[in-house]
């Protein structure tokens, strides 16, 4: 392996922050690293749209057109842009100083030889991890001897309310001042960089455990390599335990949790689910029956799909804000017939007031309705808010949801869940020939993504058609998966009688 100790750089640096192990890969061994999934590339995209609608906010910009692959030569138009007077900003700036190399998505001209350093974000605030992207910056920036006057960090608003023409970007984006953050965090930077340098011209790599620190702040791309030869039941997947728990069995060399001691404090889940897995049997609450059966016909069986777009498409609409556009609803009659309707918005507007009315019509005033996860009532909640003349409607079905999730986590596990009470984990072990692997849609932030590329006017038509059929195929087995699995556990709870 050839060292070059030139290979850090902004995001590496906060890569090592959260793992040294990750930095290492990162610089040596990017094939280790999973493909992007459309999910983690969504969420880049999102950041590439808003920090175009950032450069629009400066009528006198430039744009440094060379990649990553061509820094030394984005290094040399960056600073041929800083020597013209005309030119009031530049985006993605490019500067290498010290061994480190930065990529700065604004620095604008504030008068002749000082600089304004504007980090830009998808995000609606700042967090922390912010404080050290901007304090890195700060540094390459001024050992490449550029006098800096201020530091900000823009992100979104969340408050901002669409008028459904052109974006106002004064409104949608947000300017606040991290300057005393970046300077009071330069010690850190510095000797972090010495460290990371030091521990990038070692022969082997750091030797780091898969931990909690693998998903915050972000998730890392090397988890499934990190992760392929941990055991099962490995102690990771019992369901809610802390960070420093975790780090507490496996200091006492406690890695499957078979082997969790009885005296090691736990939660009732956490002992439930530790007592299924060494005696390899599922726990049942004969109590569950009583919250199965208790119900009034007809019972509906619902779920939604929602959207959340950072950038608002509807009018009257605010960043991040969440809009249904899809709901099934199995619906089982005292007779035992089911009747399955749906709704799925196929138009490129505002989705909620024919959700809402297409909903309303199918729920009726009547019938027990079983949800996993309190998600939907969130939903109608919003609904309620934003149509005012259906609120009461509205409002009047949260009497009747029955949360299924959350009757199997008080009354029911099995080992097969891993620690998860998700449907995508639950439907497999109760009923293994019923599964999402065969279809092109198998989790919720997939349907989003998929939605958003139906009602794109760029889709061609027949490809259209073919999501509208994913979608109603994924969210129809949602529900339908809720009526097999109520089937299953009654049926295991008789046996019990």
């Amino acid at each position: 392996m050839i060292k070059n100790l030139s290979i850090l750089s902004k995001s590496r640096f906060m890569a090592g922050l959260q793992c040294p192990l990750r930095l290492w890969y990162q610089c040596y061994n990017r094939e280790l690293a999973a493909t992007v999934s459309p999910m983690q590339q969504a969420l880049f995209d999102t950041g590439h749209q808003v920090g175009l609608l950032a450069t629009k906010r400066h009528s006198n910009g430039i744009l440094i057109k060379e990649d990553h692959l061509h820094h030394e030569e984005a290094v040399q138009s960056t600073i041929a842009a800083m020597k013209n007077p005309k030119i009031g900003a530049i985006f993605e700036a490019a500067y290498t100083e010290n061994g480190v190399r930065v990529r700065a998505d604004i620095v604008e001209r504030v008068s002749a030889g000082r600089w304004n350093l504007i980090e830009v974000k998808s995000s609606t605030g700042v967090k922390e991890e912010h404080r050290t992207d901007v304090a890195v910056q700060y540094h390459v920036l001024q050992t490449a001897g550029l006098d800096l006057d201020r530091v900000f960090l823009m992100h979104i608003n969340r408050e901002y309310v669409f008028d459904g023409g052109e974006v106002d970007l004064a409104e949608f984006l947000i300017l606040e001042e991290l300057t005393n953050d970046a300077i009071a965090l330069q010690g850190f930077v510095h000797e972090k960089l010495i460290i990371f340098k030091q521990m990038l011209s070692a022969d082997t790599p750091p030797v780091i455990q898969p931990s909690r620190h693998c998903h915050q702040p972000y998730p890392c791309e090397f988890w499934e390599h990190c992760t392929r030869n941990t055991p099962e039941n490995w102690i990771f997947e019992l369901s809610g335990i802390r960070k420093e728990r975790f780090e507490d069995l496996t200091a006492e060399g406690v890695i499957t949790i078979n082997d969790i001691p009885d005296f090691f404090p736990l939660t009732a889940i956490q002992r439930r689910i530790r007592d299924c897995v060494v005696e390899s049997h599922e726990y049942i609450d004969s109590a569950l029956r009583e919250a199965l059966v208790d119900v009034r016909f007809p019972v509906h069986f619902l779920d939604f799909e929602t959207i959340m777009p950072a950038i608002p498409r509807y009018a009257g609409t605010r960043p991040y804000q969440t809009l249904p556009f899809q709901w099934s609803d199995h619906i089982l009659y005292p007779d035992g017939k089911i009747e399955h309707r749906e709704f799925l918005c196929d138009e490129d507007i505002d989705p909620r007031v024919n959700f809402t009315q297409s909903l309303l019509d199918t729920l009726g005033d009547k019938g027990t309705i079983f949800i996993y996860t309190t998600y939907e009532q969130r939903i109608l909640r919003e609904l309620a808010d934003y149509l005012p003349h259906c609120a009461d409607q509205l409002n009047q079905l949260h009497g009747r949801f029955v949360d299924l999730c959350a009757l199997i986590k008080t009354h029911y596990y099995h080992p097969v869940f891993h620690g998860s009470f998700s449907l995508k984990f639950v439907l497999p072990a109760l009923i293994p020939e019923m599964d999402y692997q065969d279809l092109a849609i198998q989790e919720g932030g997939m349907a989003s993504l998929e939605y958003l590329r139906m009602i794109d006017p760029k889709t061609p038509a027949a490809e259209k058609k073919a999501i509208q059929k994913n979608l109603l195929a994924y969210c129809g087995q949602d529900t339908l998966a809720m009526v097999r699995v109520r089937d299953v556990l009654l049926e295991k709870l008789q046996k019990l009688l």
